[in-house]
């Protein structure tokens, strides 16, 4: 009888939070080759902004188009847009996340006698992921990652045609000591000696930890950049590699109860390097982050970034003690 009234208060629950029109995934795309003349603009209205487009804020809900002279992400708090040409490398990825989100772990609550972690075995979804690398204007390096509904971020790279990088001529100075800005770092890009890491994470730990460096007082933080020929005139450098990732996975976290708390862990190894103006390493280490609980596995990065920026700005004080 419990087993009965317990499958009737969760398909009660479901009906009537969840039953309302399924929107219809945004987006047409014409494959090549086909007879049907190929539209000039391709759109999605279901984008998720995660990180690093410039004037958008984090983790906010828009629309995504593409044409053939740019791409655009619009959103409440603004727009930004990225000319092609200036587009380096792009990248599909998925993953499979919790249904609903946070409406779908208030509903699993709500299921009496701990049948919740039963529906987390069902209630997950396929997420796009869409990878977008490109340089602004002064040849400097940036990185932008979407979420789109299922099958949409490989139909973006699709609309978009084959990109010649465009190489610009940016203007170079000697370095001299008296050139380099106090307290200033240059974050190169992460290098993934893990064939497991996806692109989107990569680009994510480098959007983050320059996120939180430009948050700490004084930072005058520098981005990589395309051009060989620029001299870094940073105090500092910051170079960083993935030695090891585990993908983890939310819904067993979600489904297998507190063994999830140990199982479908996402765990991310970083290395991190830092050399100042003369070429001398002043601090080098190894930092790891974990994701546990039923939280999304993406959330591992910003764990990551926190680490790295906490650990260097405790360093950097007792080098300025040093120098005082």
């Amino acid at each position: 009888m419990l087993r009965l009234l317990h499958a009737a208060f969760a398909s009660f629950l479901i009906a009537n939070f969840f039953c309302s029109p399924v929107p219809s995934q945004a987006g047409s795309f014409v494959a090549r080759g086909s007879s049907t003349t190929p539209k000039s603009e391709w759109r999605s209205t279901h984008a998720v902004h995660v990180l690093g487009m410039p004037d958008v804020k984090a983790k906010e809900n828009g629309a995504l188009i593409i044409t053939p002279e740019y791409l655009r992400f619009s959103g409440t708090s603004g727009s930004s847009t990225i000319d092609l040409p200036s587009i380096v490398a792009l990248s599909a990825g998925n993953e499979r996340v919790e249904l609903w989100g946070m409406k779908g772990r208030l509903l699993r609550m709500a299921v009496p006698y701990g049948g919740g972690a039963a529906f987390a075995t069902f209630m997950h979804h396929q997420r796009d992921m869409l990878t977008v690398e490109f340089v602004d204007g002064q040849g400097n390096y940036h990185g932008s990652v979407f979420y789109l509904p299922g099958n949409e971020a490989e139909e973006a790279v699709r609309t978009i045609t084959p990109i010649q990088v465009v190489h610009r001529d940016v203007p170079t100075e000697t370095c001299s000591f008296a050139k380099v800005a106090a307290n200033s770092i240059l974050v190169k890009q992460p290098t993934a000696n893990s064939s497991e890491m996806p692109v989107a994470y990569r680009v994510l730990v480098y959007e983050h930890i320059i996120e939180r460096l430009r948050q700490s007082p004084g930072a005058y933080v520098v981005r990589d950049g395309v051009s060989e020929s620029r001299n870094n005139c940073s105090q500092y450098t910051m170079q960083l590699s993935t030695s090891a990732f585990k993908p983890g996975s939310q819904v067993k976290r979600a489904s297998m109860g507190p063994v999830g708390f140990f199982v479908g862990v996402t765990q991310i190894t970083l290395n991190l390097e830092i050399t100042d103006a003369q070429g001398r390493t002043v601090m080098r280490d190894q930092i790891t982050a974990t994701q546990r609980g039923e939280s999304e596995s993406v959330n591992v990065i910003d764990k990551l970034a926190h680490q790295v920026v906490n650990k260097w700005t405790k360093e950097q004080k007792q080098l300025q003690a040093h120098a005082s």
